[in-house]
């Protein structure tokens, strides 16, 4: 800590992570490698697959490229550095670096949430108007989705950031996390934080309750234009189309909520990171891993870029 007017400034945190497991830092150096290392396989395998494969340049699959690529930056700005924390006994982060990891993760993990909502706009526009899909969900539309879905998380990581760098920290510096969230940083600031953590509510809401009601609307309507398909096969293959992407929302939703939609005496707790390893190592694992195996075009046309032989039905 430095001295600044005489008011105690702190210059760097203390991220706490794992360190009461000092026995398992080794073990979990490995683990954590090798699931990381996974994620990165698996979404470039998606990506590569969706790139080489003209069946799947689709709007949908699109979609699916973009969040493969954010999901594992998601990731980049928080593994390695818990990697290297595992195996060093100093824990320390910078105040600047703490601020830079706390925007960007939010940063992707609002893309993330608001990419989903667009994948799920997708599947209506798909089921319940499959005529018009090729008009309606167009090039610039898509490009439109994405890029408001990433300009608009930025943004509302830039203000959350802001809201909680401008308070004063004087005090302690040990953050009860693995990472810089916002949570656990706030609850070292030495202010009165009732204001800010109602404006950081807020915009936890927007980010996550408003998605998922767009997306359950959404699926209300193909649920309706889905029952009145006549036939069964029809009825299973449009309900397949959605399996995967509803698996992903309410895994990605409901871990979000846990953590970010709760009262502030609930906040900051140690099981937190139990929690924080299902949304920023299991749910990027799971994206490509659920699309992969649920998904019957993604296996295709996995099979065929890895030059496998592809089963055909008989006509």
């Amino acid at each position: 800590m430095q001295s600044f007017n005489r008011t105690p400034v702190v210059t760097h945190f203390i991220l706490v992570g794992f360190s009461r497991l000092e026995e398992l830092q080794l073990l979990l150096f490995v683990v954590f490698l090798l699931l990381y290392l996974t994620i990165l396989l698996a979404n470039a395998t998606i990506m590569a697959v969706i790139r080489f494969s003209r069946t799947l340049h689709t709007p949908m699959y699109g979609f699916l490229f973009i969040l493969s690529f954010s999901e594992s930056c998601y990731t980049f700005v928080i593994i390695p550095q818990l990697l290297a924390h595992l195996l060093s006994h100093t824990k320390t982060i910078s105040f600047v670096a703490c601020a830079t990891q706390l925007f960007f993760f939010l940063g992707f993990a609002c893309t993330n949430c608001f990419l989903i909502a667009v994948m799920g706009y997708d599947r209506y526009v798909a089921i319940c108007h499959p005529l018009r899909y090729t008009l309606i969900m167009n090039k610039r539309l898509g490009l439109g989705l994405v890029s408001l879905s990433a300009a608009t998380g930025f943004f509302i990581a830039l203000v959350a950031t802001n809201l909680i760098c401008d308070m004063p920290f004087c005090g302690p510096n040990r953050v009860n996390h693995y990472f810089c969230d916002m949570a656990p940083v706030i609850k070292l600031a030495c202010t009165d934080t009732h204001i800010k953590e109602l404006a950081l509510f807020s915009l936890s809401i927007l980010v996550i309750m408003v998605p998922f009601l767009l997306i359950i609307i959404s699926y209300g309507f193909i649920v309706n234009t889905i029952l009145k398909i006549p036939s069964a096969e029809g009825k299973r293959k449009a309900f397949a189309t959605c399996a995967s992407h509803l698996t992903v929302v309410f895994v990605h939703y409901g871990c979000a909520s846990i953590i970010y939609l709760r009262p502030k005496s609930k906040s900051a707790s140690d099981k937190d990171q139990l929690v924080a390893v299902t949304y920023t190592v299991v749910t990027p694992l799971l994206n490509p891993l659920v699309y992969s195996l649920r998904n019957q075009e993604v296996k295709t046309a996995l099979k065929r870029v890895l030059r496998m032989p592809v089963a055909t039905k008989e006509i």
